[in-house]
């Protein structure tokens, strides 16, 4: 089960927190690019801000005080600007999967595999041991990022993706474990 009160977690560049309202038009506008419909086999085929707005409401806050999805958004560390999405789902008792994209605007500086990083801290602090990961074997960049995160090649596979599509997807796992710490007080931001 998910712990909510670990979050925000913050990292050197990135922060994750929960998805806001006030996210909502950057959100939308990331859905839209290219490489993001291509590769991130999202759930829903458009967003609009309203429609990001309603899932907020409706599946990211009772998700996470079910404590079986988060929905969380990838921040700059400094400006706590909305970078991508990073969503931990099909939670068991020690494992879940997580899918993330970025915002066109944040490619090539390395938030997504520092994000990773962030989501095991907060895996190994909810008390999960693993973390899956999936993704298209032509989806270079998705899979150079997975590696720098310290996530391993497991096998590859014809699977339905979060979109309902079935795919030809490469599957990866990474343990998480006593070097992804607890997240402590001093790694939390203030929650105002």
């Amino acid at each position: 089960m998910l712990k909510p009160d670990f979050l925000p977690i913050q990292g050197e560049r990135v922060r994750l927190r929960l998805l806001q309202a006030r996210d909502a038009q950057m959100f939308a506008e990331g859905t839209v690019d290219p490489n993001v419909q291509r590769y991130g086999h999202l759930p829903e085929s458009e967003y609009t801000p309203e429609s990001v707005r309603t899932m907020i409401e409706r599946d990211v806050v009772p998700g996470l005080e079910r404590g079986d999805l988060a929905v969380l958004a990838i921040a700059d560390s400094a400006t706590d600007a909305f970078a991508g999405s990073l969503v931990i789902f099909d939670v068991s008792d020690e494992s879940a999967e997580v899918g993330f994209w970025v915002h066109p605007h944040y490619r090539g500086a390395g938030i997504a595999s520092a994000a990773l990083a962030l989501s095991a801290r907060f895996a190994w602090g909810s008390g999960l041991r693993e973390l899956a990961a999936r993704t298209l074997p032509e989806n270079s960049a998705s899979r150079r990022t997975l590696t720098a995160a310290g996530f391993a090649f497991k096998y590859q596979t014809v699977d339905t993706a979060p979109s309902g599509e079935r795919v030809e997807l490469l599957h990866y796992l990474r343990r998480c474990q006593e070097g992804d710490e607890q997240p402590t007080p001093d790694s939390l931001v203030d929650r105002e």
